[in-house]
C-alpha cells in the first residue's frame, strides 16, 4: 500500500473507532443498550468495523504486507467477538459463543477466497465459496432458531449479498480496478447497514421490554 492509502486506512479506522466508542456510554446496567436506536448504531458501527478488516485482509493479501495482515487477521476476531457479545444480553452467553464461532468461521471463508484470489487458483476460490454458503446457512439457522421474527431465507439473503460484495470487493483489488472496488465498498456498507436494522428489528419486537421507551 502506498503512504497516501495507509493514510486513508488509518483516518477510516479512526472514523470507526470514535464511532464505536461514542456509543459504549449508552449501555444500561442491563448489559444493553437504552434503545432500540443505540443499538442500531452500536451494530452499524461493528458491521463497518467487520467490512473495514476485512476488506483490510484483502489488501494486504494483495501486497503482502505480513504484519499489517496479521494485525488485520486479530482484529477481524476481535470485532466478530464484539458483534457476538451485543447478543448476550438477549440470548444468554452460549448463545453469544456459538454466534462468536459462526462468525469466525465466516470471515475466514471470505480470507481463505482472498488468498486463493492472490494464488489465482479457481478450485480454491470455489472451495471458499462453498464454505461461506455452508457457513451463511449455518448463520440463517442459528438466529431463525433463536428468534421467530428472523425466518431463516431472510437471513440468508442478508449474508449471501454481504458475501457477494466481498468476493466482489476482493477481485477488484486484485485487479487494481479501483474505482469500481470503491463503488462496491459504498453497497457494502450500505448492506452493512441493513443487516445491522433487521438484527435490530428483530430483538426490539423480541424483547421490547428491554428497551426504554416501552409501554407496556
Amino acid at each position: 500500500m502506498n503512504s497516501m492509502s495507509r493514510v486513508m486506512a488509518i483516518l477510516v479506522l479512526a472514523v470507526v473507532g470514535l464511532a464505536g466508542s461514542a456509543h459504549e456510554g449508552h449501555s444500561a446496567a442491563g448489559g444493553h443498550p437504552r434503545s432500540a436506536a443505540d443499538l442500531k448504531a452500536v451494530l452499524r458501527d461493528l458491521w463497518s468495523g467487520h467490512n473495514f478488516w476485512l476488506r483490510n485482509i484483502a489488501l494486504d493479501n494483495t501486497t503482502n504486507n505480513r504484519k499489517a495482515l496479521d494485525y488485520a487477521e486479530k482484529s477481524v476476531a476481535t470485532n466478530a467477538r464484539q458483534i457476538a457479545k451485543a447478543f448476550a444480553p438477549f440470548y444468554g452467553e452460549a448463545a453469544s459463543e456459538k454466534l462468536f464461532a459462526l462468525l469466525v468461521k465466516h470471515s475466514g471463508a471470505i480470507k481463505a477466497y482472498s488468498e486463493a484470489t492472490v494464488a489465482g487458483n479457481k478450485s480454491q476460490q470455489d472451495a471458499a465459496k462453498a464454505d461461506y454458503a455452508a457457513n451463511t446457512d449455518e448463520i440463517a439457522t442459528f438466529f431463525s432458531g433463536v428468534s421467530r421474527y428472523l425466518p431463516k431465507d431472510t437471513v440468508r439473503g442478508l449474508f449471501t449479498a454481504h458475501g457477494a460484495h466481498q468476493f466482489e470487493l476482493i477481485k477488484e483489488l486484485q485487479e487494481e480496478d479501483y474505482a469500481h472496488e470503491a463503488e462496491t465498498w459504498q453497497e457494502m456498507e450500505k448492506h452493512g447497514h441493513a443487516i445491522a436494522d433487521a438484527l435490530t428489528a428483530a430483538l426490539e419486537r423480541q424483547f421490547p421490554n428491554k428497551f426504554s421507551g416501552h409501554v407496556q
